[in-house]
């Protein structure tokens, strides 16, 4: 097994959430992808809050599904 060091701010560690100084690659590669997926949902969720999609209902989000779909099939 090889070993590699990488150099990491106090910020990132703190922000990473990471505690332990010796982490498995799979630790690791979890705990950036959990970081990772965490800040894409806080951007979309920001978005949908920008274009007023945080308030459609289910009902409402149905209807423009249906209504996109139906476009794409008279397209065809």
């Amino acid at each position: 097994m090889k070993n590699i060091n990488i150099s990491i701010s106090e910020l990132e560690l703190n922000k990473f959430g990471i505690k332990d100084d010796n982490l498995t690659f799979s630790e690791f590669v979890d705990i950036v992808s959990k970081e990772l997926t965490r800040q894409t949902l806080h951007r979309c969720i920001e978005l949908s809050e920008k274009y007023g999609l945080s308030k459609l209902t289910m009902e409402e989000i149905t209807k423009e599904v249906k209504a996109v779909r139906k476009n794409a099939k008279n397209r065809n």
